[in-house]
């Protein structure tokens, strides 16, 4: 029997990277699986290559009406949900000095209030034992130059797991923040002009991570599994790291 057998999971941000690698671990962990993204070729494509049990929405974390939506399909589909991953992100380089309000709005507009509102708005299907993984990032425990938005962004999706681990504790919900370090997805090549580019990030990052190498989506989905199924049963409130040892050591 699978670690989420029987189990319904929402997984935002699900159509690549780190999202869909978790939606496709969760299922054949036994789960049915809701995953989200704006795009909706690519969300079509990740259903297909998830294969069974999965529902696709298309939407935006950052639109209210979008997450309504996302939880009407999942109550009129499942009735219920037991594990939220709120993995969708956004990132985008900006240092102090060149970085505009409208880059300021949309990435905490994502990162930070659209991780509110997807935990929020699921609290009315969640049952009791529940799990809430907030995907933050290695990055809100450093400074790293022209990321001020995106790691403070990741720092209130920290706090936010703190709160709501206290808040919701007498209703058996756990919450807990995963912090991955760089991991070979594409928002890496997202941030750059040309795959040269992005390579030469990827070869910087794994120089810097101490055991050699940047991360695979498949090792966060596993971290995910974890603090979404019951092995990870008495842990609420805390940080899972998962990068390499670039913050920890």
């Amino acid at each position: 029997m699978g670690k989420l057998q029987g189990k319904v999971a929402v997984i935002t941000g699900g159509s690549s990277g780190i999202g869909l690698a978790t939606a496709k671990r969760f299922v054949e962990e036994g789960a049915y699986v809701f995953i989200t993204g704006r795009r909706p070729a690519e969300l079509e494509k990740a259903k297909a290559e998830i294969g069974n049990n999965v529902t696709a929405v298309q939407g935006d974390v950052a639109s209210l009406s979008d997450l309504d939506r996302l939880y009407q399909v999942v109550g009129d589909v499942k009735g219920w949900v037991d594990v939220v991953v709120a993995n969708a992100g956004f990132v985008e380089h900006a240092p102090l000095a060149l970085a505009t309000s409208e880059h300021f709005d949309k990435t905490f507009g994502i990162n930070a209030r659209g991780v509110f509102f997807t935990v929020q708005k699921a609290l009315p299907l969640m049952k009791n034992d529940g799990s809430v993984v907030l995907v933050s990032s290695g990055l809100h425990l450093k400074g790293f130059p022209a990321h001020s938005t995106y790691s403070a962004t990741k720092a209130a999706v920290r706090s936010f797991a703190r709160t709501w681990a206290a808040e919701l504790k007498d209703k058996g919900i756990r919450v807990n923040t995963l912090s991955p370090g760089a991991i070979d997805t594409p928002i890496i090549d997202g941030q750059f002009p040309n795959k040269e580019q992005a390579d030469g990030a990827r070869a910087m990052f794994a120089q810097m991570t101490p055991l050699g190498r940047i991360g695979r989506a498949e090792e966060i989905a596993a971290a995910a599994l974890f603090l979404a199924s019951s092995e990870s049963s008495f842990a609420t409130g805390i940080d899972l790291v998962v990068d390499g040892g670039v913050t920890q050591l």
